[in-house]
């Protein structure tokens, strides 16, 4: 009820302002709801459709013999005709049909409508749309004969385009809106004349149409078609597939016809408008600066009423001659001018009842409209009506508005974004809001809209169900949709969220709470960590592992982008940013440190390592948690119970988000082991590429840069380089002519081709073939200069070339990084390799049996050749450190040994069969 009275009162302050009116338009009308639609509710449902495209003949009075040729793809309303339409400048031909002898007029340029070969047809005439203009023709049908004084002639308008049809449009004034303003300019129809417009309300024709008298306009094409055929009017006969508007309710194909209505007085305001729309902030910016600018600039008056039952009823009271009009604002007012009680409903069956005397002597009472509102008029009235101002809630409203941020479908640049606009500008000369998302659209796999009937996508519920809210949830946000673009919704894009990116995150989590319970296990303790560090910041952080200092600098520098990129409403780039974040703690940090978490370094390192790692996905908690309420909410739950002083908040979305601590932020370490994770992954890409798994040692990798310092980063990295890449040595060189390297330039296509467009060819091939020591310059100079142009270092990519590569190495290399992997290995590393392939059974079979490493076991195992026996216990101290349990042979065994699992392993090449049981160590 508060929403209806406060339309109300927004429509009676623009009645006020001179801003409503009551006249007759051609509109987008639904035949199936029985009332028109504004053109942004028309825009909505547009679907490919064949319609029939014929071209009919108009003999001109002057000159029997020659017909003018119009075109249409809306036979019925032929009927209707009453004028037709020229472009006055361009030219068309009088011609003449060789086969039959039949003269024509039509434009020049679309002679091809009508004649296939240049030899069917022969030109007697040329001459402009104006020459024509005034020109009378035989009407197709007689129904309107007589009824309009100065219909059945030449117009002439620059509307009519030469990119289809025969370039003269036939006009039918009340069913198309340039017909409705040409015939009304030229004077064919008036504004004060009855309205003919021989359907009803549903789309069948009535009197005086009585040669299809109550047939729907669209089932008469084929009988309209028929009978000028027979009249000899019909000179072509086809189909086109086109776009064509649908119902958005009803999903029938729409029509354009004149109807009353009553208005808003868009067109005044537009420049307002576009001043307001400047004000305001889109993500992104572009359907601001052109989808939604493009349609202000045209904007149209609104028609806002329906020709419904439901909806809410216009508060206008007219006399039955028109003369005189009232608009209620007011539940109160209308019981002061009516002189009855004050209704507490105010639907029509209602309010219908309700009169309002005349002012005027003797004069019957004034009745209500029967239109009711548009819904997208109470939509844009949202602001106000959902604080009952101005009645109630003066001051909240007006501290609160415009809106600090609202979010809706890109389809709703020409609907609730334009009426709050309009409404907003029309009332106070503000935009409604400040800040703007636009999503994209949701549609099926297939690229078509949702649709129930076609049962073209999942059950929601079901996908929930099964793969969680929150895997849901952060597909659509890490989606297209967040930038204003369609997603194609794949229900294995949830599915692959939760193994790239939820379970990569919760083994992290889970991680950190086996080694909190191996420690306080181990130790007999009770953990708590302080999420200021204070321990750690008393220490010099040239004594805190570095891995810590990249992590902790990491993860704040990300809290302050997170806050930066929020505050401007970009999801499109935060969520990447955290899901990456997510990767570098699960596969860098975690990964590089996990002996060190796992206590092998001492219970000292464990526990540094531990709290950081603390605070680490405490952070990551807080960010993620608008993003992943619930996983989020689970870790919180339990991460606090280990917070130093515990946590007074009950949920983690009572929490504010967490801001920078900048003492932690660290730059150039950030750098540096980016630097060294480029030389990890380029490693990694080299053993791929020979074919080596990370369990084989290998001798050495040589990395080679021409930057001393990143080098020198490299070197207090290199343990785990050495690691990482399962190396025995690590060398670091600036000399890359010792490695038969050279430097080689490639082009950045799109950027110079934009830059010199011409020259484009010629400057690429004179950038391929720029020499080592050019190239080296360059690189010092930031760019070089070519065939007199300055190219910018950014506008191409130097890489290392090696060349007569030996078949002992892999190279890798990525910019100015090159890595050199030594593939040749002797026994030795042969050995160690078969070691650590025994390592990877056992863990394996730790993790089959369901383990944690807090569990602790005694494995047994038995080798079936001598070579095998011979190298586990020969790297039997290695083995153990490894897999952090005592090693014996399985048969030291008692005879009466429970096995948690045993198992044989064939894989292992020439070593022979490896047997290995586990027992629970008590």
């Amino acid at each position: 009820m508060c929403v209806r009275v406060l339309v109300r009162w927004v429509f009676k302050e623009l009645y006020s302002k001179g801003l409503v009116y009551r006249g007759f338009k051609v509109m987008p009308y639904s035949t199936a709801c029985c009332t028109p639609l504004s053109n942004f509710e028309m825009s909505q449902n547009y679907k490919d459709v064949v319609d029939p495209a014929i071209i009919v003949s108009f003999p001109l009075h002057s000159r029997p013999h020659v017909s003018l040729l119009a075109w249409t793809t809306t036979p019925w309303t032929l009927p209707s005709n009453l004028a037709l339409c020229l472009h006055p400048l361009l030219i068309y031909v009088h011609a003449k049909e060789v086969s039959s002898g039949r003269e024509y007029i039509l434009m020049e340029s679309r002679l091809e409508s009508v004649f296939k070969k240049t030899t069917d047809f022969e030109i007697l005439d040329k001459l402009s749309g104006m020459d024509l203009k005034g020109e009378s023709y035989e009407p197709l049908f007689s129904y309107f004969e007589g009824s309009f004084p100065g219909a059945f002639k030449v117009l002439v308008d620059d509307y009519v385009t030469e990119d289809s049809g025969t370039g003269i449009v036939h006009m039918a004034p009340y069913f198309g809106q340039d017909d409705y303003r040409i015939c009304l300019r030229e004077g064919v129809i008036k504004k004060d004349q009855e309205m003919v417009c021989p359907i009803d309300s549903k789309g069948h024709f009535v009197e005086p149409v009585k040669d299809f008298l109550g047939v729907y306009v669209k089932d008469a094409d084929k009988g309209i078609c028929s009978e000028l055929k027979k009249r000899g009017r019909l000179v072509h006969q086809g189909t086109i597939k086109h776009s064509y508007p649908f119902c958005w309710r009803s999903d029938t194909p729409l029509i354009y016809r004149a109807i009353p209505s009553w208005f808003i007085r868009v067109e005044p305001l537009v420049d307002r408008l576009l001043k307001n729309n400047a004000q305001t902030y889109w993500v992104p910016d572009f359907v601001k600066e052109k989808r939604f600018a493009n349609w202000l600039k045209d904007a149209r008056d609104w028609a806002v009423s329906r020709n419904r039952y439901w909806g809410t009823p216009l508060p206008l009271w007219v006399s039955e001659d028109g003369e005189e009009v009232v608009c209620v604002g007011s539940k109160e007012e209308l019981a002061s001018l009516s002189g009855k009680p004050s209704l507490s409903d105010l639907h029509r069956e209602f309010v219908d009842d309700v009169t309002i005397p005349s002012k005027r002597e003797g004069q019957p009472p004034l009745r209500r409209v029967p239109e009711v509102f548009d819904c997208w008029f109470e939509s844009g009235s949202m602001p106000y009506a959902q604080v009952h101002y101005p009645f109630e809630n003066k001051d909240m409203f007006e501290s609160c508005f415009p809106a600090d941020f609202i979010a809706e479908g890109i389809d709703q640049t020409r609907g609730w974004f334009y009426t709050l606009l309009v409404i907003s500008t029309a009332l106070f000369d503000k935009p409604p809001f400040q800040n703007l998302v636009v999503n994209g659209l949701v549609l099926a796999a297939d690229g078509q809209k949702m649709s129930k009937r076609k049962k073209n996508y999942p059950d929601p519920l079901e996908v929930v169900n099964k793969h969680g809210a929150d895997a849901l949830r952060l597909y659509l946000i890490n989606s297209p949709v967040v930038k204003a673009e369609n997603l194609r919704f794949q229900e294995t894009g949830v599915k692959d969220l939760i193994k790239d990116v939820f379970l990569p995150w919760y083994n992290a989590y889970r991680f950190f709470v086996q080694n909190v319970l191996r420690l306080e296990t181990e130790e007999r303790i009770r953990l708590t960590f302080d999420p200021d560090l204070a321990d750690l910041a008393s220490l010099p952080k040239e004594e805190w592992n570095v891995m810590d200092r990249w992590v902790l600098s990491s993860v704040q520098s990300l809290v302050g982008w997170f806050h930066g990129e929020m505050a401007k409403y970009r999801l499109y780039t935060v969520i990447p940013r955290l899901v990456k974040f997510i990767d570098q703690l699960t596969n860098w940090y975690v990964r590089l440190n996990r002996r060190r978490i796992k206590g092998e370094n001492g219970r000292t390192e464990s526990e540094r390592a531990l709290e950081v790692l603390f605070v680490v996905l405490e952070t990551l908690n807080r960010l993620m948690a608008p993003f992943t309420p619930f996983i989020t909410e689970t870790f919180f739950q339990n991460l606090k119970r280990l917070r130093k002083g515990g946590a007074e908040e009950g949920s983690i979305h009572f929490l504010m988000l967490p801001k920078p601590k900048e003492w932690l932020l660290e730059p150039e370490i950030e750098e540096a082991v980016s630097g060294m994770q480029t030389v990890i992954m380029l490693g990694r890409l080299a053993r791929d590429r020979a074919n080596l798994p990370i369990k084989s040692p290998l001798a050495e990798v040589v990395v080679v840069h021409r930057e001393e310092s990143f080098l020198r980063e490299i070197r207090k990295l290199e343990n785990y380089v050495i690691e990482e890449l399962n190396v025995k040595k690590i060398t670091l060189s600036t000399e890359k002519a010792q490695y038969q390297v050279r430097l080689q330039a490639e082009p950045d296509h799109k950027v110079l081709g934009q830059k010199f467009k011409k020259d484009f060819k010629a400057i690429l091939q004179a950038i391929k073939g720029l020499s080592n020591i050019e190239l080296e310059k360059c690189l010092n100079d930031k760019g070089t200069t070519v065939l007199g142009h300055w190219i910018d270092l950014s506008d191409m990519r130097i890489n290392f070339v090696v060349e007569g590569k030996s078949g002992d190495v892999e190279v890798t290399s990525s910019g100015p990084v090159l890595v050199i992997l030594s593939t040749q290995r002797d026994q030795s590393l042969l050995d160690e390799g078969i070691a650590r392939e025994v390592i990877n059974r056992i863990q394996k079979m730790r993790k089959k049996a369901g383990l944690v490493p807090s569990n602790p076991v005694i494995v047994y195992y038995a080798a079936a050749e001598p070579l095998l026996d011979r190298l586990v216990q020969e790297f039997m101290e290695f083995i153990k450190k490894s897999v952090r349990a005592e090693i014996l042979r399985l048969e030291e065994a008692p005879s009466n040994t429970s096995f948690l699992l045993q198992e044989d392993f064939n894989d292992m090449k020439e070593a022979g069969v490896l047997t290995v049981g586990l027992v629970a160590k008590a």
